[in-house]
């Protein structure tokens, strides 16, 4: 199952937000950018905190960028497009002038998906949102797939949801805690903000062991000209367990003015020569034990006897 283990395991880092102080180090990181006038007092409460973030991202209603790109170490740069509507329909496409399409990640109101072109055996990969949380996919994929969406710059806090801060840090900056139930236990965000403009900085996830699973660090705020929103430009994301740093640049994101079908974009895709294997069988074996990333894999997917077909 190491080829398994290690797609799911490549595939969570694109399906994470948090963050970590360490970020992406392989990376320089862009300069600091001014992006408006502080937005919050000085010495802010949790709940004006709260109301500043959630004002900017609560707006933010679609948004879409062909001019991405993603980077690493053990792959090369590939070219991207990204879309976004909410409430969680998403796709982001990834590929290179020589080999054609690459990655293809995306999801709409019922399900979500992930596909690698160089995984071995050719698998698409899907599961339905709500099957996801009791599914043995979640032993693979410690947070949730809809919050990337988070990491790329829609960060909002949940009202619902504990918080607690905020906690002053250095350079500047607070730190704002959340804490999120899931079947394992219960994990922990850690939220930076920048502590005038509270602008998102980072975000951690800390599984139900306290163990850091994945990060998003953001860099490079900008303002869109025409909304006066504000998203970053750079996000680097890492999961410091499978060894894997990945920097998503979006380059110049249009917000609130989604072109194109929205059916065609955020449909379940197929590719002829690629199995769907559907993450939400109770049947599908998954492996238990961690293993380093790689973009490329050897072993085969593997049912039960009892598998539905």
């Amino acid at each position: 199952m190491d080829g398994t283990r290690r797609l799911l395991r490549c595939l969570a880092i694109f399906a994470c937000t948090a963050g970590c102080q360490a970020g992406c180090a392989w990376l320089p990181r862009p300069p600091a950018q001014q992006v408006g006038p502080p937005v919050l007092p000085p010495s802010p409460t949790l709940p004006q905190i709260i109301q500043a973030v959630n004002q900017n991202s609560s707006q933010i209603h679609s948004f879409s960028t062909n001019q991405a790109t993603l980077s690493g170490q053990g792959f090369p740069t590939l070219r991207a497009s990204l879309a976004f509507e909410r409430p969680q329909r998403f796709r982001l496409l990834a590929d290179t002038a020589f080999t054609g399409a690459e990655v293809d990640l995306g999801s709409n109101d019922e399900l979500f998906w992930m596909w690698v072109r160089r995984n071995q055996p050719p698998a698409l990969l899907y599961c339905r949102h709500d099957q996801f949380a009791n599914s043995p996919a979640r032993r693979m994929i410690p947070v949730e797939p809809a919050w990337l969406i988070e990491a790329l710059g829609v960060a909002q806090f949940d009202p619902a949801l504990p918080h607690q801060g905020p906690y002053p840090m250095p350079n500047g900056q607070l730190q704002v805690r959340t804490v999120r139930e899931t079947p394992e236990g219960p994990t922990t965000k850690i939220t930076v903000l920048d502590a005038s403009r509270a602008l998102v900085l980072a975000q951690h996830v800390y599984d139900h062991r306290g163990q850091l699973a994945a990060s998003a660090v953001a860099h490079g705020h900008r303002r869109d000209p025409l909304t006066g929103l504000i998203m970053p430009r750079v996000v680097d994301v890492s999961c410091p367990a499978a060894q894997l740093a990945l920097r998503i640049d979006l380059g110049n994101v249009t917000i609130n003015s989604l072109q194109g079908d929205r059916t065609q974009l955020f449909r379940l895709p197929s590719y002829e020569g690629w199995q769907m294997v559907d993450l939400g069988d109770p049947n599908l074996q998954m492996p238990q034990a961690p293993a380093t990333v790689t973009m490329r894999s050897a072993a085969p997917y593997r049912r039960s006897s009892r598998t539905r077909r």
